[in-house]
This record gives C-alpha cells, sequence and structure tokens, in this order.
C-alpha cells in the first residue's frame, strides 16, 4: 500500500546491489521499489522523463539538483503513464511555480505509486554509478523500513531482482490493440510503426509532416505491417536488452527484403543493428539525457542530442560493412565514448538512430531526421 508523503519527512534509504546505501526522505510514494539504477543528465523535461516507456524497470536518479519546479501538467505526457519505477532526487521544489502546472510532482508520483527517494547525495550517487556500472537497486520507505531494518534482508532483496541484461520488456508497455495518428494537413504518406515503447510526440513530429501514421502492437506480423499498404515502416524506442527481441528483428529483416522505406530509433536502431547482423552489448552506465553531442558523420555536424539507452549495437566505425542486405556504414557516433548512435544503409532506402529526435523534451537538433525519413519515402515513390 502507497501513502502519499507530501509535507512528512518519512525516513527512506536506497540500497544499491554491491551493499552501498544511501539515506533520505520518501518522496512520493511510501514503499518499496526496485529496478535498474540509473542516472539522467538533463536539467529539464522531468515530465517526458517519467512518461518514456523505455525508462520501464528502472530507477531513475537526476543529476541535476533541484526538481519539480514546474510541477506536472496534463499536456507534457509522453504516455499513458509513469513508466520509472522509481525516483532520487536531491532538492525537491517544495512550490511548484508555471501557469501549466496543475499539481505538484511529489503528488503525481504519490497518486501513480512511483516510491522514490530525496534529500540524498545524488553526486555522490552518480559518481558511484559511472565508477562501478548500472545495477541493481531498491528505495524502501515507511513498514519496509520501520524498528531500523536489517540493511542484510533489504541487500537480499535486491539482489533477488531480475537484472536488465536478458530482460524481454517491450511486450509489457506497448501498445496492444492498432491505432491511428491522423496527417496534421495533406495526407502524403502512410506508416506502419510498430510500438516497442513509443512516445506521444513520435508520431506526431510524422503527422506533422502529412504522414498518416498506423501504430501497431510489438507482436505485429509483417502481413499486420502490410496490411496498411505503408509508404515506410517505423520501429519506436522501447525498453529491455535487444537480444531478446527476436520477432522485432524478424519483422524488420522481412521489410528490409521488400525494400520499404525503413526508420528506426533507439531500440529500434539496435534491432537493424541485429537485423543486419550485428552484435549489441550492454553499455555500463548509459546515455541519458537531453544534452548529449553526436556527429553525423555523413554531414560531419555536431548535434545536441536527447538519450536514454543501456545497449548499444557493436559495429565497425571505420568504413561501410557487408550485410545480407548490402553495405551498411556507422553514420552517427557519440562524441563522448564514439559509441554507434546510428545506421545507415548504402544500398536499400533503410537508416537508424540510438538517440530520440522528437524532441520531448528537447533538444530540437535532430528534427532533421523526420525529413529524411519523408525523403527515402519521396525516392521510393518517384
Amino acid at each position: 500500500m502507497t501513502t502519499s508523503t507530501r509535507g512528512a519527512r518519512t525516513p527512506a534509504v536506497l540500497v544499491l546491489e554491491d551493499g552501498r546505501t544511501f539515506r533520505g526522505r520518501a518522496y512520493g510514494a511510501v514503499g518499496e521499489t526496485f529496478g535498474e539504477a540509473v542516472f539522467s543528465t538533463g536539467m529539464t523535461g522531468y515530465q517526458e522523463t517519467l512518461t518514456d516507456p523505455s525508462y520501464h524497470r528502472q530507477v531513475v536518479v537526476m543529476t541535476a539538483p533541484h526538481v519539480g519546479n514546474t510541477g506536472v501538467n496534463d499536456e507534457d505526457p509522453e504516455s499513458r503513464r509513469i513508466w520509472v519505477s522509481g525516483y532520487v532526487v536531491r532538492d525537491p521544489a517544495r512550490v511548484p511555480s508555471n501557469w501549466r502546472s496543475r499539481r505538484s510532482l511529489d503528488e503525481e508520483l504519490a497518486a501513480q505509486g512511483v516510491v522514490g527517494i530525496s534529500g540524498i547525495d545524488t553526486r555522490a550517487l552518480t559518481r558511484h554509478l559511472r565508477e562501478r556500472g548500472a545495477m541493481r537497486v531498491g528505495i524502501f520507505s515507511g513498514e519496509a523500513v520501520a524498528g531500523g531494518a536489517d540493511e542484510a534482508s533489504l541487500l537480499a532483496k535486491v539482489r533477488a531482482v531480475p537484472e536488465m541484461k536478458g530482460a524481454d520488456l517491450s511486450g509489457e508497455v506497448a501498445t496492444t490493440e492498432r491505432y491511428v495518428v491522423p496527417a496534421i494537413g495533406t495526407k502524403r504518406f502512410t506508416v506502419a510503426a510498430v510500438d516497442l515503447g513509443i512516445k506521444g510526440m513520435t508520431p506526431h513530429r510524422m503527422a506533422e509532416r502529412g504522414i498518416e501514421v498506423h501504430v501497431l502492437p510489438a507482436t505485429a506480423t509483417v502481413e499486420d505491417v502490410y496490411a496498411v499498404s505503408p509508404d515506410g515502416v517505423f520501429f519506436s524506442n522501447g525498453p529491455g536488452d535487444p537480444a531478446t527481441a527476436d520477432h522485432p528483428v524478424s519483422v524488420m529483416r522481412a521489410v528490409l527484403e521488400r525494400g520499404t522505406p525503413l526508420f528506426g530509433i533507439c531500440f529500434g536502431n539496435q534491432i537493424l543493428g541485429r537485423a543486419l547482423g550485428f552484435g549489441t552489448y550492454k553499455l555500463k552506465y548509459g546515455h541519458r539525457g537531453i544534452n548529449q553531442p553526436v556527429q553525423d558523420r555523413t554531414t560531419g555536424k555536431v548535434e545536441v542530442t536527447a538519450h536514454n539507452h543501456g545497449f548499444a549495437v557493436d559495429a565497425p566505425l571505420d568504413g561501410p560493412s557487408d550485410t545480407p542486405y548490402g553495405r551498411v556504414e556507422v553514420s552517427h557516433v557519440c562524441l563522448n565514448d564514439n559509441v554507434v548512435e546510428g545506421l545507415q544503409l548504402l544500398d536499400r532506402p533503410a537508416f537508424s538512430v540510438q538517440y530520440h529526435p522528437e524532441a520531448a523534451a528537447g533538444p530540437h537538433d535532430a528534427a532533421y531526421l523526420f525529413d529524411r525519413f519523408v525523403s527515402l519515402m519521396e525516392g521510393q515513390r518517384a
């Protein structure tokens, strides 16, 4: 059972799987929660972060110290609910201040049963995760720590939680029924979008370009995809280990064989990597936030981008590679660590990026990728 902690000072403790603990105050709901501890470097956009399905089963640590200033509104959620397993902040806003705000972040977390913790040294926690890597974590408050609960027993609970590696999660966050996002203005194209954890702004960005988007469940078959007579096919972002995503990989290979224009983002980039024969691997602590520098190697331009991924594609950076579907090259690379951030086929109309170009919440540097997708569909039609 969970209750609001607004105005209360209920003790809480965060326990990492390596045994390190942080003590603070309950924030949001009271109870216990588990997940993978990751940190996000974004200074704004916490509402979009919380409602991003890619954060399913993750406990998000905010590196920005002051969180909740603008409260929560009814316009900015990227999906139907908050998906993070837990939330960690240093200094939550006591009173939100924004003309669009309808309630405080604390109230929203409590209403949706999201257990959080505040008042801890998030800088120390972030440095710990950077040195040791993302790991399992538990947050405990209320009855879970009443009477000075034994930390050894709390640690045992954390270590019993399944790891993110090997987790097949896209089916838990994707739509179960097909729905259509109509084109804004004159309809120019039809796109079949496979929902692996899609954010609401993504089909909206396509709709702005005259695309009617048919959003399909993660379980959609090749027949389902082509039943909408698509001009292009899109594979979305999503949570979990891409090594488990055999079904989306098989669907994508069928799309590649037909030569339909294809665009993938985030999890969709990893699916394309696997479809082309590359492996994937887990990053030590991943990329999360809205300030990650990426270079578009096709133009040389550097863009600041929004990321949320803990896995990456293992593809060579030094030139084109041969695949069953023609040549492919790494089109984008992260300037912090040279992680593959995009793939582009040279002999078929298909490309992908590892980050989020829909700009929710910002920045807008990567909006051109939707235009690139439109250009592929225009070229195919011509």
